[in-house]
């Protein structure tokens, strides 16, 4: 036996108690996924021996046994026969579930704290030549992540900070400067930029345009107006800016995305990526991470326990950690999204009831 056996296409979302050591099942052979029950002997297996860490009370173990990140599930099942199942939108209990017209200013409301919020509709405040509004915050039902819109023409915003915070702007239309504590950096649409806690912020757009950036920080935080610029960029973390790079795409089924900002550039809490969904709906899923997507083209519907709103470009939609979901496509040429999750660093770890 040169293959592990594919226990199950999903991982197995377990509850572990910190310090106490663990048997994972690598052959796959195990009646007790996704730990060690002795099948392994007459192979070539043994079990992985790890001991819980205490941010690993709840976590989600590998049961495809493909991870390359063993024994934690690394999103390696969404590319198996059955892996990455969907959903169809017509069956009878599907139809009964009633779309979302009202909305609660600028936001419709889904199942939890779930809410799709359209960024067009949601309060700005004016400062200088910045206009800014928050999207996603604590007042709205969020335990991790603050998110922003900023928008800036005719010259550069006030200097801001959010703190001893991670922060991680996405470029949702224009060109211009990005300037964190002291340094410059030239950016343009769907471009992703990394900023270090306690870092400052300055945007700039380029002559005749608007920048509009999506500005997320976890955990949670509130904007901070300084009167000038430090010095204080952290040079030992040089690059900043990530371009989408069609290269660096990673399939998940017939999904595809690119990470743009996580640890590879210092971002150990918050992970960015941009991504692809062909006209589909996934099968209703849950994550042990707080997701925002913004969806950057293409409309849809995205999916709750028994409530479903429909998307459309420049919405947000807010996902707390475990809400049952499901965002489907419904435009012929497909869904693109821009998403951040925290406390996360893998968009495709999912698991289903």
């Amino acid at each position: 036996m040169s293959n592990p056996i594919v226990a199950r296409p999903k991982p197995c979302l377990v509850k572990l108690r910190a310090g106490r050591t663990y048997f994972w099942c690598t052959c796959g052979r195990s009646a007790n996924q996704p730990f060690c029950d002795g099948s392994h002997k007459g192979t070539n297996f043994e079990p992985l021996q790890f001991k819980a860490a205490p941010e690993h009370e709840e976590a989600l173990l590998c049961g495809c046994k493909q991870t390359r990140n063993g024994p934690f599930c690394d999103g390696a099942h969404t590319n198996l026969p059955e892996g990455s199942p969907l959903d169809d939108p017509l069956t009878p209990a599907n139809r009964d579930i009633p779309v979302v017209t009202e909305r609660n200013g600028a936001r419709a409301l889904l199942n939890g704290s779930c809410y799709v919020i359209a960024s067009d509709l949601a309060p700005m405040t004016t400062r200088g030549h910045l206009r800014y509004g928050y999207l996603v915050s604590a007042e709205l039902g969020s335990l991790y992540q603050t998110q922003l819109l900023m928008e800036v023409a005719s010259g550069p915003s006030p200097v801001m900070t959010l703190g001893s915070r991670d922060v991680i702007l996405f470029i949702g239309s224009g060109s211009g400067t990005v300037t964190i504590s002291g340094r410059e950096f030239d950016v343009k649409a769907t471009d992703g930029v990394y900023i270090r806690p306690s870092e400052a912020i300055q945007l700039t757009a380029a002559a005749g345009q608007t920048l509009k950036v999506f500005v997320l920080a976890c955990p949670l935080g509130e904007l901070e107006w300084l009167e000038r610029m430090p010095d204080t960029f952290e040079a030992s973390f040089e690059q900043r800016v990530v371009s989408v790079d069609p290269e660096q795409r990673t399939a998940m089924g017939q999904r595809y995305f690119q990470i743009l900002v996580d640890k590879r550039i210092g971002s150990n809490v918050i992970t960015q990526f941009i991504g692809h969904i062909p006209p589909s709906k996934a099968a209703p899923h849950r994550h042990l991470y707080e997701e925002a997507i913004i969806v950057l083209s293409g409309e849809g519907y995205m999916w709750t326990d028994d409530r479903k709103a429909r998307v459309t470009a420049g919405d947000v939609i807010f996902l707390p950690r475990k809400q049952l979901h499901s965002l489907e496509a419904t435009s012929a040429d497909g869904i693109d999204v821009v998403g951040v999750i925290c406390p996360g660093d893998n968009p495709s770890i999912n698991y289903y009831d």
